[in-house]
């Protein structure tokens, strides 16, 4: 099997990147970075999510997996002190692949041209430095609302544990086919009015977002931000892609969520 790790970059990620490198390629793995059927995150989420667009290119044969050294591990499965324990699940135990949703987001421009697609593993978000955004909110192809507001969120199942529920979305289980559409900060007066409430569309509802107003966003998608203007409409919609993770033993999303957001470290459960 050919794996590939990235690492966070700080001096622990790093030496355990250089352990589990050599431990592996002993147990006669091929180290590959261009074409990995396993890619290992060292790091935090922050991490996992660079290693993911690193190599979202090929997620149709690549499977990820965590070993948290970071603040905050919601995707990561193994700590520190089980590295050697990984070590040898991998070189000797075939793993088990669970697939979550992964959000799809096309940015067409006024002037045509090449669309720009990206994949989210958490979500897209759509600012602006001039003021508020204003969109036409359409769904199915129908225009469901006018937002005015600071912006948008629009998440997938793993990502609505993130930016979502700091926004006040709901968590969703990616057992489900959906993405969340999530208020920032929206006016609501006796003149402009929205839902107010986080939106859940299935697989099957597209949502489009056209600029009322033209002005420049600042898009980010996952960690990576970038500056738009003149554009036509952003489209946001369940991917046909999904993300794979490699998995050696359960950890049921809901004991991700109680362990992230709600657990006592010195409580044993």
């Amino acid at each position: 099997m050919k794996f590939a790790i990235v690492s966070k970059g700080d001096e622990r990620s790093n030496k355990i990147k250089a352990t589990m490198k050599q431990y592996l390629t002993d147990f006669d793995l091929e180290y590959n970075e261009d074409d990995p059927g396993l890619v290992i995150s060292v790091g935090g989420d922050g991490t996992f999510l660079e290693a993911f667009h690193r190599y979202v290119h090929c997620i149709d044969s690549t499977a990820f997996i965590g070993v948290h050294t970071g603040h905050l591990g919601f995707y990561a499965d193994w700590v520190p002190d089980e590295v050697e324990k990984l070590i040898i699940e991998i070189a000797k135990t075939p793993f088990q692949i669970v697939e979550y949703p992964l959000l799809e987001v096309i940015i067409r421009g006024k002037n045509g041209g090449k669309e720009d697609r990206f994949l989210a593993l958490n979500e897209a978000t759509i600012k602006t430095t001039e003021g508020s955004v204003v969109f036409d909110v359409e769904i199915k192809g129908d225009h469901f609302e006018t937002f005015r507001g600071d912006g948008l969120c629009i998440s997938t199942p793993s990502g609505s544990t993130a930016y979502n529920k700091a926004l006040g979305g709901g968590i969703i289980h990616p057992s489900l086919e959906a993405i969340q559409l999530t208020e920032m900060a929206s006016i609501n007066n006796r003149v402009f009015r929205t839902i107010g409430s986080p939106l859940i569309l299935p697989k099957h509802h597209t949502c489009l977002l056209k600029p009322v107003v033209d002005r420049s966003f600042l898009i980010t998608i996952d960690h990576f931000t970038q500056n738009y203007t003149h554009v036509k409409s952003i489209q946001c919609r369940v991917a046909k892609e999904r993300v794979r993770f490699a998995r050696f033993r359960p950890f049921p999303f809901w004991d991700r969520v109680r362990d992230s957001f709600v657990a006592d470290d010195d409580k044993e459960f």
